[in-house]
């Protein structure tokens, strides 16, 4: 005779913080402090210990490395949608003493689209940058302004062919206003791997929406306190 079978009792599932030496509230101090304001691991571990968290700046580019994605996908489904006019530019920084391209792009309400570091500045790698925003987002622009780069209309000619691509001059003055990597890199002292800086440019855009309102989350917080009541209810979530 069969024996009946055991029945297996639900669990949750496991944080993302198990195994972590430290409690969630620390590390996810760390990752902010990092991606909002001008700091570098160093400083991060020094204002740690000064909160008496012995922790070495290691950790916390590995905590960063880790913990920026779970917490900007956790927040997804809370963004509000983009606008339909979206401006796009490249700036550049240095990846290993190689400078690499970064595309960018905002809609008209200022709502960083999506970012893009890329070895190349051409029309393979403007094709990668919208395929990701579009697959991403699911929303088709119905203008694009960009510089006038050649490159360019081809692309949007076979992604988005129903949108008006703008290209006269000053047209994209709101996104060349926006850019703020130099300035937020500046103290990093240089990145070291291409997906490093990826995480890092997608991280700044994450929380440069989020100090600008784009996600419904902590809205009736005040401004000030906005990013740091998200990242404590997002590190909930993951």
């Amino acid at each position: 005779m069969k024996s009946p079978s055991r029945v297996r009792s639900w669990s949750p599932p496991a944080s993302a913080f198990t195994g972590f030496r430290f409690p969630p509230e620390v590390i996810v101090l760390a990752v902010r402090w990092y991606l909002r304001f001008n700091l570098s691991y160093r400083d991060v571990e020094e204002l740690l210990v000064e909160r008496g968290v012995e922790v070495d700046h290691v950790t916390v580019y590995r905590w960063v490395q880790r913990f920026t994605p779970l917490l900007a996908d956790a927040a997804r489904f809370a963004r509000h949608c983009p606008g339909d006019r979206w401006f796009v530019d490249e700036t550049y920084v240095k990846v290993n003493g190689v400078w690499r391209y970064v595309y960018r792009a905002v809609d008209q309400h200022g709502q960083v689209i999506d970012v893009l570091v890329s070895a190349h500045r051409d029309a393979a790698a403007a094709r990668r940058f919208f395929r990701r925003a579009l697959t991403t987002l699911k929303v088709m622009p119905t203008e694009v302004v960009t510089d006038a780069k050649p490159v360019y209309p081809r692309v949007l000619d076979d992604l988005v062919p129903p949108a008006w691509h703008h290209v006269e001059r000053h047209a994209n003055n709101p996104i060349e206003a926006d850019h703020q990597l130099k300035h937020r890199l500046r103290p990093m002292r240089g990145l070291r791997t291409d997906r490093t800086a990826q995480m890092i440019v997608t991280g700044h855009a994450f929380v440069q929406n989020l100090r600008r309102g784009h996600y419904e989350l902590a809205t009736d917080v005040p401004p000030a306190l906005r990013v740091a009541a998200v990242f404590t209810e997002l590190a909930r979530a993951i």
